[in-house]
């Protein structure tokens, strides 16, 4: 199993970075012959795509979506047309870009594939070819980003395979490295069953859990917690900047039990390497996101490190899901991680690199921890670094 997910990992790396960035360049002309365009979903990436191709001077001829409240409709101008009608009017003479994906549903790009292809359109393929042709208007997008720049950081990449601890792991690892490469969304395995963040089979639950929830949103995972566990922990201090969110997760905390409510601390501040104001797009939703630069409707924020919220405590868990800056949030607890031995969640999905950078950070702090990769959402969404001190490993993984 190690051998052949390595020789795998050692093709994938092969390549010539030139070689790479020429066929980056030109994969979105291979596929579409040329054709003019019709996107697939018409919701946020979907617009995102539109803004892109408009900078570049391009229109597509039409959206598709499977909504019917769209039908019929413009979005930025462009018709919504049904699955059925886009396939009679364009079905052999456009290329359909599949344009969803999404954290919060179970859509597989191959779902996509398949309707379209079953209603006769002979040219379908995912985003990314086209987001590589138009990098500058569309790059970065969470962990899409130009595959050349995995190959420029191969040593890296080769390095990081050999600090997943079991075999389950290195598969993952493998095929998110392909799936930054080649877009490969059929390679990518189906989510895990075990609660995000949680894994029972990773290490055995304490009723004494001094918990840090990095990112914790609208109080979901307070709400898991709670659902899992009841009032079996012994601290959580919950980390939310954005205002929306942060009035959610305090009416999640007030419904809480007076006993346990007792035992949760909510901060309105972001996370970082040192304490400095940044700016946050305060959109209320999950994808609320830190940045340095004070954009336009940009919202100021406090950051302070985990280091300092925690203080003389003794964190025994840290959960990180921040939009990107988690490897800011890692430095900022460091002193907690090495004092204190915590197990470690951290997501690696927001960034390219974050998959290899930030298991070979957390080893070179602790070799004395085993580190998995678990999957807990479709096409490379909410994917998940664990770090468990040896010492807490679940029995079945000793």
């Amino acid at each position: 199993m190690v051998t052949t997910a390595r020789t795998e990992l050692d093709a994938l790396l092969s390549r010539h970075v030139a070689t790479q960035q020429q066929a980056e360049r030109r994969e979105f002309d291979r596929l579409s012959g040329g054709r003019p365009v019709v996107l697939m979903g018409a919701g946020g990436l979907g617009r995102r795509t539109l803004a892109g191709l408009r900078r570049h001077g391009v229109e597509p001829l039409a959206f598709v979506d499977n909504g019917p409240g769209r039908h019929g409709t413009t979005v930025e101008g462009v018709r919504v047309l049904s699955a059925a009608a886009a396939a009679r009017e364009f079905g052999r003479t456009a290329a359909f870009v599949v344009t969803i994906w999404g954290a919060h549903n179970r859509h597989r790009f191959a779902q996509s594939r398949d309707q379209l292809r079953g209603l006769g359109c002979d040219v379908v393929f995912p985003f990314p070819p086209l987001f590589w042709k138009y990098a500058d208007a569309l790059l970065p997008f969470y962990l899409q980003d130009l595959p050349s720049h995995v190959l420029q950081q191969r040593e890296e990449v080769r390095r990081a395979f050999d600090v997943w601890e079991d075999g389950a792991s290195r598969a993952e690892y493998v095929s998110q490295v392909r799936f930054r490469l080649d877009a490969d969304f059929d390679g990518l395995a189906r989510p895990v069953d075990h609660p995000q963040y949680f894994p029972p089979d990773l290490f055995a639950w304490r009723d004494d859990e001094w918990i840090v929830d990095g990112g914790a949103y609208d109080g979901d995972t307070v709400r898991t917690l709670s659902q899992l566990y009841g009032s079996r922990f012994g601290h959580l201090l919950a980390v939310e900047p954005d205002p929306g969110n942060f009035a959610r997760l305090q009416a999640v905390v007030e419904q809480l039990p007076p006993d346990v409510r007792a035992r949760v601390d909510c901060r309105q501040v972001a996370l970082g390497a040192e304490a400095r104001t940044l700016y946050l797009d305060a959109t209320g939703t999950a994808a609320s996101a830190a940045r340095t630069d004070a954009a336009a409707g940009a919202v100021a924020v406090q950051a302070e490190t985990i280091d300092a919220l925690v203080g003389q405590e003794r964190p025994t868990f840290i959960k990180l899901d921040i939009e990107g800056f988690e490897v800011e949030a890692l430095h900022g607890a460091r002193g907690t991680i090495r004092r204190h031995d915590p197990i470690l969640a951290v997501c690696v999905y927001h960034v390219q690199d974050h998959l290899w950078k930030i298991p070979l950070m957390l080893r070179s702090w602790r070799d004395d921890y085993a580190y998995f990769l678990r999957p807990h959402n479709e096409e490379g969404w909410d994917l998940v670094c664990y770090g468990i001190p040896r010492a807490r490993l679940a029995r079945s993984t000793r």
